[in-house]
């Protein structure tokens, strides 16, 4: 049969990426308590095409995923990057990965236990001998205004908040660390499960510790300074305003030295 894709194309521009988009496949991701968990990954995969070439094979990419299928994780990425520059005959490949992450956390007092989901990410990119892999968590947590508190006589409003750290490291980092740090961040972590003696506890402790979107997006740069496995790392942190018809926005992005 024709192979259409592979045939010459005369426009002389290049695509960085081609492929396939938003396929979910089964993974296993590293546990730091467990030692691993099974989820399930969101993928987009791509390779760079150049000018000459019509179009690429997005058959293989599958066949790519279906032959790992058993054994996905953050350390055969590599792997799977080599074979899709290899089978599609590319300079460069990339991925990326989104996936649900659970963590058991118990409430302060009741000491209640439940599953709390983080949303994680992994992306890899091959690019001829060079490569590049960054892990993403989004982790939600409550933030009490400090303006609120201080101009008024009863109480101070908060919202839920979202923090998203993105992180280049040196050596390995457990995605519950690059949590941990963040809830540790924020006027309160949030809980999947509260007795009405976690409520207070919470309430109180957000109360005693407001925090600004900026303040959250700078007390979570410090740690981050602070850790020398980390090379590189964006924050953002949105407030899902209570009061207000917007939300609140802070971002940064540093290259450590």
């Amino acid at each position: 049969m024709i192979d259409v894709q592979n045939s010459p194309d005369t426009r002389g521009i290049p695509l960085q990426h081609v492929g396939v988009r938003d396929i979910r496949y089964p993974i296993k991701v590293l546990d730091k308590v467990n030692e691993f968990q099974h989820t399930i990954g969101s993928f987009n995969l791509y390779v760079h095409l150049t000018a000459d070439f019509k179009g690429t094979h997005m058959s293989r990419f599958i066949e790519i995923l279906n032959h790992y299928r058993h054994e996905i994780d953050i350390n055969n990425l590599d792997q799977i990057l080599e074979e899709m520059k290899k089978k599609l005959n590319s300079e460069a490949a990339h991925i990326d990965v989104t996936f649900p992450y659970f963590i058991k956390k118990s409430a302060p007092v009741s000491k209640a236990e439940s599953l709390m989901e983080y949303r994680c990410k992994f992306c890899g990119t091959h690019k001829n001998d060079s490569k590049d892999f960054t892990v993403t968590v989004e982790v939600p947590v409550t933030t009490l205004c400090p303006c609120s508190k201080e101009i008024s006589d009863r109480g101070a409003h908060n919202q839920r908040s979202l923090v998203k750290v993105n992180v280049r490291y040196k050596k390995f980092v457990w995605l519950e660390d690059v949590i941990r740090l963040v809830e540790d961040s924020a006027s309160c972590e949030l809980y999947p499960l509260l007795k009405r003696v976690d409520e207070k506890a919470v309430t109180e402790k957000a109360y005693d510790n407001p925090r600004f979107a900026e303040d959250v997006a700078r007390e979570v740069a410090l740690k981050l300074d602070d850790w020398s496995e980390i090379s590189w790392y964006t924050v953002e942190c949105e407030n899902f305003e209570s009061i207000h018809g917007h939300n609140a926005y802070a971002y940064l992005k540093k290259q450590k030295s």
